[in-house]
């Protein structure tokens, strides 16, 4: 993440961005929040994977891209010229969310403490043997995801909840899971929408990579 080159407003960014947590309008962070996300920074922060962007309507969709929930569990720059107190309680304040009250929390991730649903795995799963709790992670976060059992989940939305986990780890957890009953794990029927980092996060599984995930069908 070094070397990003990020400034405190970039920054401040992807703070309200993971607040939001999930895709919100330009205009509704600048009816919200005061927030306007002008082209140098949201083709920046786009360039680095840290914000998804979309052009809707007459503005654009934002959210926290896959790398921007990695990029937040660690260090930020909120140093501004003529506000040190301001830049001083953003730092603060990102310090102890990640620090202190993500462990309290029982969340492995940012992703996960800030997600719509709990995300977390029952506390009686958590005490099995070491595959099942990432099973049942897996399975917790797909249902913060999925807008309905069944529903096809990407990837690529699902890896930033487990950021805290080595990718292998994660790969051979969702080929165990692909064999129960009412899990499907299956490639992108249509190619050609598929982006870097839904390649980037494909899982290899029956000869082929595999880009969705639906659990309850």
């Amino acid at each position: 993440m070094a070397g990003d080159d990020l400034n405190a407003s970039e920054s401040a960014i992807l703070i309200v961005l993971m607040v939001e947590a999930r895709e919100v309008l330009n205009t509704e962070l600048r009816k919200q929040y005061g927030l306007d996300v002008r082209k140098p920074q949201r083709d920046k922060l786009t360039r680095l994977h840290y914000v998804a962007s979309r052009k809707s309507g007459s503005t654009y969709a934002l959210q926290l891209d896959d790398k921007g929930w990695v990029r937040m569990q660690n260090d930020l720059d909120f140093t501004l010229r003529g506000a040190t107190a301001l830049g001083a309680a953003l730092t603060a304040l990102h310090a102890s969310l990640r620090d202190r009250l993500l462990t309290r929390s029982g969340c492995a991730t940012l992703t996960e403490l800030f997600a719509l649903s709990d995300v977390r795995a029952p506390a009686a799963t958590r005490a099995t043997e070491p595959s099942g709790p990432l099973q049942a992670r897996i399975v917790s976060a797909y249902r913060a995801l999925a807008d309905e059992p069944g529903a096809w989940v990407s990837l690529r939305r699902l890896r930033p909840f487990f950021a805290d986990v080595p990718r292998d780890d994660l790969d051979d957890s969702l080929r165990r899971l692909s064999r129960e009953d009412g899990v499907n794990i299956a490639p992108e029927s249509n190619q050609k929408t598929l982006t870097e980092p839904d390649i980037k996060a494909a899982l290899r599984l029956g000869g082929q990579e595999n880009h969705l995930l639906a659990i309850g069908v």
